[in-house]
């Protein structure tokens, strides 16, 4: 097994086997999206806490979607509404959401490193659904599986990466990972100012 790691913080620690294996994974489930019964119990008796610092309709709704089609009980807080607006510190949010003992928490933060700082505080996996400048780990796996699919294969391609390159944390991702599975990657950004 290529991906044995408790959190998924960033493209980085994954070998291109974990890579290959994650989107294995990740390909086998888009067959369920497309029955009739969207329904698994893969992850039946989990709970999954969506934290979202950050607004993003798309990632969140994503999660959401994909935690309750795999069986998981899901909830989503509303960072905006928290005790995060009174002062309470991150790692004060960190210690009473493990005191409620979820299987897994999926964080979007502004903060660059502040996923990483949450999986050191809490027992439960945690999933980096983008932390400020610094990674988008899980963006970059559903281009990598859209790639593959297209293409039916992930290795040895020539890849154009178009767009505000210096400061998108998808990029970042994307770079990493399509570099580690040997492919040819072109930038194409604007100049700077």
């Amino acid at each position: 097994m290529g991906f044995t790691d408790k959190h998924l913080l960033g493209i980085e620690p994954l070998s291109p086997a974990a890579i290959s294996e994650i989107l294995d994974l990740a390909d086998s489930y888009v067959d369920l999206n497309r029955r009739s019964n969207k329904h698994s119990d893969v992850l039946a008796g989990l709970t999954q806490i969506n934290m979202f610092f950050e607004n993003s309709t798309r990632t969140q709704a994503s999660f959401e979607l994909a935690g309750k089609r795999l069986g998981a009980d899901v909830m989503n807080m509303a960072m905006q509404a928290s005790s995060i607006k009174k002062g309470e510190t991150l790692i004060d949010t960190a210690l009473t959401l493990n005191a409620m003992h979820p299987d897994l928490l999926v964080v979007r933060h502004p903060q660059s490193g502040a996923v990483d700082l949450l999986a050191q505080k809490v027992n439960c996996s945690v999933l980096n659904a983008g932390d400020g400048r610094h990674e988008h780990p899980t963006q970059a796996l559903l281009d990598a599986l859209t790639i593959r699919r297209a293409k039916g294969r992930l290795h040895r391609l020539s890849i154009a990466i178009c767009g505000d390159i210096a400061h998108s944390r998808v990029a970042r991702s994307n770079i990493i990972l399509l570099g580690k599975m040997e492919n040819r990657i072109r930038l194409i950004a604007p100049p700077p100012p």
